[in-house]
């Protein structure tokens, strides 16, 4: 499924047509859970977790602005910061990795990975052009699913100063993977 026919998806919900928000689950659940999973640790708790967002999805679809941004990367944002809430409310890190032991391996095939080292040599060529603690950063909150107040914390810069490094971090990574 290409970014444009997740992105009618998402309009066609921001609809209320639950064929499209069917379609939808079922394209974008499995990326979606691995993201909760991933945050989580905890499989029983990313599955709550992924109902409540593909609640979220549906109620908050119309606030999708359709660009030329991958759609998936909005879904993923969803997420991702719903799992970070998750942790949050309960105060208490989660530990038990031998859930994650039952999650069948979804592990793509030798193109796929030839494709995916490609990619990611490009990411990590471009997270080499940024400075040492905008990358750290950026790892930090993409990669390890770190709050910004943890980062801001580590590096000793106020939290809105945090707030701007990765935005402009992020700009600089989508430049370079443009060129």
């Amino acid at each position: 499924m290409t970014p444009q026919d997740i992105t009618k998806l998402i309009v066609r919900t921001s609809m209320k047509d639950r064929a499209a928000f069917d379609l939808l689950y079922r394209q974008t659940s499995a990326k979606l859970f691995g993201v909760c999973l991933r945050v989580l640790n905890d499989r029983e708790d990313a599955e709550e977790a992924l109902q409540e967002v593909f609640v979220k999805i549906w109620t908050k679809a119309d606030r999708f602005a359709v660009s030329d941004l991958s759609p998936i990367s909005w879904l993923v944002a969803i997420a991702r910061n719903h799992a970070i809430d998750r942790i949050r409310a309960r105060r208490k890190p989660a530990v038990d990795m031998d859930a994650a032991l039952e999650v069948a391996d979804p592990a793509p095939g030798p193109e796929a990975m030839a494709v995916a080292g490609d990619e990611f040599g490009r990411i990590h060529h471009c997270l080499d052009e940024l400075e040492t603690d905008r990358a750290a950063a950026v790892r930090g909150a993409y990669l390890k699913g770190e709050s910004y107040a943890e980062l801001a914390a580590r590096h000793g810069v106020p939290l809105n100063t945090m707030r701007t490094w990765l935005r402009r971090s992020l700009m600089k990574l989508r430049e370079c993977l443009e060129r």
